[in-house]
Protein backbone atom coordinates (compact mmCIF):
# COMPACT_ATOMS: atom_id res chain seq x y z
CA UNK A 1 0.00 0.00 0.00
CA UNK A 2 1.38 3.39 -0.84
CA UNK A 3 0.44 6.53 0.95
CA UNK A 4 0.20 9.35 -0.50
CA UNK A 5 1.13 12.57 1.05
CA UNK A 6 -1.06 14.99 0.17
CA UNK A 7 -0.16 18.76 -0.78
CA UNK A 8 -3.71 20.04 0.01
CA UNK A 9 -6.20 19.14 3.06
CA UNK A 10 -9.87 17.81 2.06
CA UNK A 11 -12.48 15.57 3.24
CA UNK A 12 -10.46 12.22 2.30
CA UNK A 13 -7.61 13.33 4.77
CA UNK A 14 -10.29 14.61 7.62
CA UNK A 15 -11.78 11.13 7.37
CA UNK A 16 -8.79 9.11 7.49
CA UNK A 17 -8.29 8.99 11.10
CA UNK A 18 -11.78 7.77 11.85
CA UNK A 19 -12.07 5.17 8.96
CA UNK A 20 -8.69 3.38 10.29
CA UNK A 21 -10.57 3.72 13.49
CA UNK A 22 -13.49 1.95 12.21
CA UNK A 23 -11.25 -1.20 10.47
CA UNK A 24 -9.50 -1.91 13.38
CA UNK A 25 -12.35 -1.88 15.65
CA UNK A 26 -13.99 -4.39 13.08
CA UNK A 27 -10.87 -6.41 12.60
CA UNK A 28 -10.28 -6.78 16.62
CA UNK A 29 -13.85 -7.97 16.82
CA UNK A 30 -13.64 -10.20 14.29
CA UNK A 31 -10.69 -11.78 14.83
CA UNK A 32 -11.86 -12.27 18.52
CA UNK A 33 -15.50 -13.34 17.22
CA UNK A 34 -14.03 -15.77 14.74
CA UNK A 35 -11.46 -17.70 16.95
CA UNK A 36 -13.75 -17.42 20.34
CA UNK A 37 -16.24 -19.25 17.84
CA UNK A 38 -14.45 -21.78 16.68
CA UNK A 39 -12.06 -22.70 19.92
CA UNK A 40 -14.59 -21.32 22.85
CA UNK A 41 -15.24 -24.75 24.19
CA UNK A 42 -19.28 -23.47 24.63
CA UNK A 43 -21.63 -26.19 24.89
CA UNK A 44 -25.64 -24.12 24.60
CA UNK A 45 -27.11 -27.48 25.21
CA UNK A 46 -25.23 -27.77 28.56
CA UNK A 47 -24.64 -24.11 29.67
CA UNK A 48 -23.35 -25.32 33.19
CA UNK A 49 -21.33 -28.56 31.64
CA UNK A 50 -17.88 -26.79 33.46
CA UNK A 51 -16.42 -26.68 29.81
CA UNK A 52 -13.66 -24.76 30.15
CA UNK A 53 -13.27 -21.41 27.57
CA UNK A 54 -10.77 -20.74 24.93
CA UNK A 55 -7.51 -18.66 25.80
CA UNK A 56 -7.00 -15.46 23.77
CA UNK A 57 -3.54 -15.99 23.29
CA UNK A 58 -3.35 -16.53 19.65
CA UNK A 59 -5.72 -13.50 19.15
CA UNK A 60 -3.00 -11.54 20.67
CA UNK A 61 -0.50 -11.26 17.89
CA UNK A 62 -3.00 -10.27 15.22
CA UNK A 63 -4.43 -7.63 17.68
CA UNK A 64 -0.86 -6.24 18.24
CA UNK A 65 0.05 -6.49 14.33
CA UNK A 66 -3.41 -4.88 13.63
CA UNK A 67 -3.19 -2.11 15.90
CA UNK A 68 0.31 -1.49 14.85
CA UNK A 69 -0.18 -0.76 11.92
CA UNK A 70 -3.31 1.29 12.54
CA UNK A 71 -1.58 3.34 15.00
CA UNK A 72 1.21 4.02 11.85
CA UNK A 73 -1.67 4.74 9.32
CA UNK A 74 -2.99 7.95 12.05
CA UNK A 75 0.20 8.85 12.90
CA UNK A 76 0.77 9.22 9.35
CA UNK A 77 -2.37 11.37 8.91
CA UNK A 78 -1.65 13.35 12.21
CA UNK A 79 1.95 14.22 10.45
CA UNK A 80 0.19 15.52 7.40
CA UNK A 81 -2.55 17.25 9.46
CA UNK A 82 0.22 19.56 11.45
CA UNK A 83 1.78 20.16 7.99
CA UNK A 84 -1.70 21.55 6.19
CA UNK A 85 -2.50 22.98 9.65
CA UNK A 86 1.00 25.03 8.79
CA UNK A 87 2.62 23.06 12.01
CA UNK A 88 0.42 25.62 14.41
CA UNK A 89 1.97 28.94 13.44
CA UNK A 90 -1.60 30.94 12.92
CA UNK A 91 -4.28 30.72 15.97
CA UNK A 92 -7.48 29.54 15.44
CA UNK A 93 -10.66 30.61 14.38
CA UNK A 94 -9.52 30.04 11.04
CA UNK A 95 -13.38 31.04 9.82
CA UNK A 96 -12.45 33.20 6.87
CA UNK A 97 -13.34 32.00 3.42
CA UNK A 98 -10.13 31.53 2.16
CA UNK A 99 -8.30 28.47 0.73
CA UNK A 100 -5.44 29.32 3.18
CA UNK A 101 -7.61 29.28 6.34
CA UNK A 102 -9.78 26.28 4.93
CA UNK A 103 -6.34 24.53 4.34
CA UNK A 104 -5.52 25.70 8.30
CA UNK A 105 -9.25 24.57 9.62
CA UNK A 106 -9.19 21.01 7.51
CA UNK A 107 -5.73 20.44 9.16
CA UNK A 108 -6.36 21.71 12.59
CA UNK A 109 -9.77 19.35 12.47
CA UNK A 110 -7.52 16.26 10.95
CA UNK A 111 -5.32 16.60 13.39
CA UNK A 112 -7.75 16.39 16.53
CA UNK A 113 -9.97 13.64 14.96
CA UNK A 114 -6.30 11.67 14.74
CA UNK A 115 -5.61 12.41 18.26
CA UNK A 116 -9.16 10.81 18.84
CA UNK A 117 -8.83 8.18 16.55
CA UNK A 118 -5.27 7.20 18.14
CA UNK A 119 -6.75 6.90 21.58
CA UNK A 120 -9.74 4.67 20.74
CA UNK A 121 -7.38 2.59 18.49
CA UNK A 122 -5.86 1.59 21.95
CA UNK A 123 -8.90 1.43 24.17
CA UNK A 124 -9.82 -1.42 21.26
CA UNK A 125 -7.07 -3.19 21.58
CA UNK A 126 -6.72 -3.16 25.16
CA UNK A 127 -9.47 -6.43 26.02
CA UNK A 128 -7.50 -8.57 23.88
CA UNK A 129 -4.48 -7.89 26.04
CA UNK A 130 -6.54 -7.81 29.85
CA UNK A 131 -8.99 -10.36 29.13
CA UNK A 132 -7.61 -13.95 29.47
CA UNK A 133 -10.40 -16.13 27.25
CA UNK A 134 -13.32 -16.29 25.80
CA UNK A 135 -16.10 -15.38 28.71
Amino acid sequence: MVIRIRDKADLWTLLMPPTVWALHFLFCYLVAAVHCAKKGGINLAEPSSGASFAPLAEVRPLVAIGTAVALALIVVSAWQAWRHWGAGTEDPPHDAATPEDRQHFLGLATLLLSGLSFASVIFIALPAFLITDCR
